[in-house]
């Protein structure tokens, strides 16, 4: 299991859960442990631990429960096709669908046999996805996650913990060891290996073409030539780095644990480093009213635009 999951303790909240068992209201949701959020159009929706999915449609700066929830297992990613329809990533491979922008929430996959998580969600259409997790496992649907299929990558059981595409080379995979892997439009993949060693959590296509990844102790590369090479890119923090985001401009955030946040606005060639004062985990990032909403250990909080405030990177 990722490093990541570890320090935020993931498989260590509560007991296990059946995954067909609603989660529960609380009115606390949006403030417990969030591990991801997505625009559902104008909305932001982000779920966490206990089968929490929470929304926001005014740019994060309130929040209410969804208002149906088929599990009370962690959820660890989530994405949206359009302003309807989303699916959800989890433990015991889950998988749920909304198909009216998060509201409410269907499951289409589980299988506790498999003893591992989902950790990123990603749809090329409303049809067609990709989920990915734990110990190489990676599913795949082709009507709109009505059935999933297991698919072998030929990932050595390498743990697969984000997904992401661009326009121009479809769908990248960060993985553990250094490792990325690529589609080749025609089912098959390759392995990409970059000079270091050391897990990556995610990676983010860029406006401009580029790639970056980023992963363990602070480490980000950037690749203008689809993952053919790759160039490392200074930090200024040995912190694990986790989700990202890029706003209009070339602006570029990456969040870490122990409260870890890097700014660019030169589309990812550098970046500036900072602490948020309480020092939470931080797992993911948005635009939001006023600057970015950020999501973690503490649920989701609005931050200032650290670009806003100063030029340079």
């Amino acid at each position: 299991m990722s490093p990541v999951v570890l320090a935020l303790a993931l498989l260590m909240i509560g007991a296990p859960t059946a995954a067909e068992e609603a989660a529960a209201p609380s009115r606390l949701a949006a403030a417990s442990l969030l591990l991801d959020a997505a625009a559902a159009g104008d909305r932001i929706v982000a779920v966490g631990e206990r089968g929490h999915v929470v929304l926001s449609d005014d740019r994060g700066q309130s929040w209410r429960q969804a208002r149906s929830v088929p599990t009370r297992q962690t959820l660890t990613g989530v994405f949206f096709a359009d302003a309807q329809r989303g699916w959800a990533v989890g433990h015991d491979a889950i998988v749920i669908h909304s198909d009216d922008g998060g509201e409410s929430w269907t499951l289409q996959h589980a299988a506790l046999e498999l003893e591992a998580p989902l950790l990123s969600v990603w749809f090329e259409s409303p049809t067609r996805g990709i989920a990915v997790g734990a110990f190489g496992l990676r599913l795949e649907t082709s009507d709109g996650g009505r059935t999933w299929r297991r698919a072998d990558d030929g990932s050595d059981d390498l743990h697969l913990n984000g997904v992401f595409a661009t326009s121009a080379a479809g769908v990248f995979v960060a993985a553990e060891a250094g490792v990325i892997y690529r589609s080749q439009g025609d089912g098959s993949w390759i392995r990409l290996e970059l000079p270091y060693a050391g897990s990556l959590w995610g990676g983010l296509a860029l406006g401009d073409g580029a790639i970056l990844v980023f992963g363990m102790r602070g480490h980000v590369f950037r690749s203008e030539d689809l993952g053919s090479s790759w160039s490392e890119v200074e930090t200024g923090t040995d912190q694990s780095l986790v989700g990202a985001a890029e706003l209009p401009g070339g602006k570029v955030y990456i969040v870490g644990l122990s409260g870890t946040l890097l700014s660019s606005s030169d589309g990812g060639r550098s970046f500036r480093a900072s602490t948020r004062p309480h020092r939470r985990s931080l797992t993911a990032v948005t635009p939001g009213a006023g600057g970015l909403v950020l999501f973690g250990e503490g649920g989701a909080e609005l931050a200032l635009d650290p670009l806003a405030a100063s030029p340079g990177p």
